[in-house]
Order: structure tokens, then C-alpha cells, then sequence
């Protein structure tokens, strides 16, 4: 299998507080890769650094073998990237923001033309796309956000919280998406997400994060069958339990590295 990211020993600090200790892991070309874990684990720390937003204190990370650091540039044009706060110009129409980004990828009218297309076929929102942004939901903002990262096809899909405060229907349009388009095109998709029962039904494999490292790795069935649990949460609450000795609730230190 072809490796599309590769983190390595990675290591951040900010000032005096340590991020990241070590974590390492691959995502292979097609997976679609969950980081799991509560907040302060170090999910986004790592999304950025793949992203070539944080530059890492130590370790090593690649992308479709180019070095986040070294070659930041080159990464760029094979990723698309949507962190959790993103959003869009409130007074453009949907279309006219897609257009907009679209612009900015593509190397003709025509491809541009094709990529909005793609677009408002995964957004879902049929008419209301030539409406103002500001006259939509927080969940259809979100949905033409998830269409912008995707229709350029990129190599590497990152997704931040893709379904974070949006209501049930919304976030079942984005789940659908984001597993569907994965198995058509073959796009790497790697996400952060806080529900870990989302990223049970989305992902082909998961990492666990606590505490700056990754606590354990596998897929959903194989997680499940090891810890003999019925869902991903109760795999976490095993994980950190057998890792220290204590409640999911209580501070986490010298984890051990299970996968």
C-alpha cells in the first residue's frame, strides 16, 4: 500500500507546554483516517503541522512524500484543508464563493466550470446555492465549506471537526459525502473529530490521542474484537484505563504506546 502521510517521532512545543511527544503514524493512499481523543489531546496541533500551517520542534512529516517543512509548497498543491473554524464570505452567493475558490485551483475557465459543478453536487443544497452565504444555517455552511475542500480532487483531504455544531441531518449529509467520495475518487481523507461513534462509522482505520501522544491504532472492528467493547468510546475509556490506572476522567501521564 502506498503511504500518503507519514508522521515520524513527531515532536511541538509551545514555549514551556509539550503538544506532541513523539506521535507517529501512516495513512495510506484512499483511507479515510480518524484522530480520535478529547480536547488537548493534540489532534489540530498535527492536523496543522500536515497541513504546513505549524512548522513541528522535532520529527518528521511527509506527504505524498514531500517534506511538510522542506518542501511546504509542493504539499499545498496536493492537499485541501478545513479546519474547524473555517468560513465563507457571508455576502456572496454559494456559487459565487465556489466559483471564487475554484479560481484559484484551476488552470481554465472550463476546469474551474467542472469543479463548481462537482461542488454543488456534494453540498446537496440544490437552489438555495445561489443564495447569500449569511441567509444560511450553521449545517449548510458547513456542507459548502466540506464541497469547496473537496471538489479540487485533491490528494490529501484534512478535516477538521467536520461535523461540529451542526444539527443530525446535516451531519449525516456530510458522513455520506465524505465516505462516498472517498471509495469513488480514491481521495486520502484524514480527520479530527470529537465523536468518536462518527469516526466508527466513517474510518477504515483510527488513532487514538491523549495527552500529545498516540495511545493506540487500528480499525473500528479490530478495536472493538481487542477491547471486547460495542463502540469506540468504550475502547478509549479502556485504553487510558489500562494505560494508567485510572478513570478516563483523570490525568494522563507516561501512557504507554499500545499500537
Amino acid at each position: 500500500m502506498v503511504e500518503v502521510v507519514v508522521v515520524d517521532k513527531l515532536v511541538k512545543y509551545y514555549g514551556g507546554f509539550q503538544a506532541l511527544k513523539g506521535v507517529s503514524f501512516s495513512v495510506f493512499e484512499g483511507e479515510v483516517f480518524g484522530l480520535i481523543g478529547p480536547n488537548g489531546a493534540g489532534k489540530t496541533t498535527t492536523l496543522r503541522i500536515i497541513a504546513t500551517l505549524l512548522k513541528p520542534s522535532s520529527g518528521r512529516v511527509t506527504v505524498c512524500g514531500y517534506d511538510v517543512v522542506r518542501e511546504a509548497d509542493r504539499v499545498r498543491r496536493v492537499i485541501s484543508y478545513l479546519p474547524e473554524e473555517a468560513g465563507a464570505y457571508r455576502n456572496l452567493s454559494g456559487y459565487e464563493y465556489l466559483m471564487f475558490m475554484a479560481k484559484l485551483y484551476a488552470r481554465s475557465k472550463r476546469e474551474a466550470e467542472d469543479m463548481v459543478e462537482e461542488a454543488i453536487k456534494i453540498s446537496g443544497l440544490g437552489d438555495r446555492v445561489y443564495d447569500r452565504i449569511k441567509t444560511y444555517s450553521r449545517g449548510m455552511v458547513r456542507r459548502l465549506l466540506i464541497a469547496r475542500a473537496l471538489m479540487v480532487k485533491p490528494k490529501l483531504a484534512i478535516l477538521d471537526e467536520p461535523t461540529s455544531g451542526i444539527d443530525v441531518i446535516h451531519a449525516l449529509h456530510i458522513r455520506r459525502v465524505v465516505r462516498d467520495y472517498a471509495r469513488r475518487h480514491g481521495v486520502t481523507i484524514l480527520l479530527s473529530s470529537h465523536n468518536m461513534l462518527e469516526v466508527e462509522y466513517l474510518c477504515d482505520r483510527v488513532a487514538i490521542m491523549y495527552g500529545g501522544r498516540i495511545v493506540e491504532i487500528g480499525s473500528p472492528r479490530e478495536l472493538l474484537k481487542r477491547y471486547g467493547v460495542r463502540n469506540l468510546e468504550e475502547v478509549f475509556e479502556k485504553v487510558v484505563r489500562e494505560g494508567n490506572g485510572e478513570s478516563m476522567g483523570s490525568s494522563f501521564k507516561g501512557v504507554k504506546r499500545f499500537a
